[in-house]
């Protein structure tokens, strides 16, 4: 077993891509960061894959200041990635449970905080009736509110920075928001399609405005399009924690995946 540190994002891609393309759903989150990186030119923190005499066993990234995403790490090489990356700083794990739990086990720091998550993959879209209004991309004057949307969104899930000012979001063509009467009441992102799949999140609707069928409405509208852009797969994140959303999305088609975990190491010292 040998381990091989790349360069940039584009020399992993092209050695771990075809890797995660496997199992898109299973490695979302590593496929939609490696697509940032390579959309942006940023330099990956780490970019890491594991070799088992000529064929590659696994794979593992981070951005900068984010936790090392450990879908494509299987539990036996954890420690040989853990003992490779001795004294670094690594903000936490992400991935399916068993991935996660298994490098946590071998890391150094203790795991301070958890996040529970379920992945549901989409079946056949099944779209709310009777909802009010319509789904429309969203316009270049709603990045403002998104932003706003964004960090309400975050201080109500623990998902992201926190306490962060107000991200600056750049709408895309993957960005739908929900109008009722001309007034936006929610939104849906859809990610870029990479490997066939894309990933719907966030979602979000403001506390004045739910309980109305438009969150589901919206993801719907951000399914569809993801659809017809050539995805095919489509999934999304749920609160593991939370009933509403995990009765939700099984409604709209959604079927469940798999457990997985964001875990947050407590700093050393």
């Amino acid at each position: 077993m040998r381990l091989v540190r790349h360069a940039d994002a584009a020399a992993f891609a092209a050695a771990a891509l075809p890797f995660y393309a496997v199992d898109p759903a299973r490695h979302t989150v590593a496929l939609t960061t490696l697509d940032g990186l390579l959309r942006n030119g940023r330099p990956p923190a780490l970019v890491m894959t594991v070799h088992d005499g000529d064929v590659l066993v696994g794979a593992v990234l981070r951005r900068e200041g984010r936790g090392l995403l450990a879908s494509g790490l299987p539990p036996r090489y954890a420690g040989a990635v853990a003992e490779a990356l001795a004294g670094t700083e690594l903000p936490g794990a992400v991935g399916p449970v068993a991935e996660a739990e298994a490098f946590a086990d071998v890391w150094p720091s203790p795991v301070g905080h958890r996040f529970d998550q379920r992945l549901f993959a989409l079946d056949t879209l099944v779209p709310p009736v009777g909802v009010p209004g319509a789904a429309r991309l969203a316009a270049p004057g709603e990045a403002a509110l998104l932003g706003i949307w964004r960090a309400a969104f975050t201080a109500e899930t623990g998902v992201g920075q926190v306490g962060a000012a107000p991200p600056e979001v750049a709408v895309g063509p993957g960005e739908w928001v929900w109008h009722v009467d001309g007034i936006p009441v929610a939104q849906a992102t859809a990610r870029p399609v990479i490997a066939g799949m894309s990933r719907i999140g966030p979602v979000y609707t403001p506390l004045e405005h739910r309980r109305h069928g438009y969150g589901a409405a919206v993801t719907v509208a951000a399914s569809r399009w993801a659809l017809d852009v050539g995805a095919r797969c489509v999934v999304l994140f749920t609160d593991a924690t939370n009933p509403t959303t995990n009765a939700l999305y099984p409604r709209l088609g959604y079927r469940y995946r798999h457990d997985a975990v964001m875990l947050e190491f407590a700093r050393r010292g």
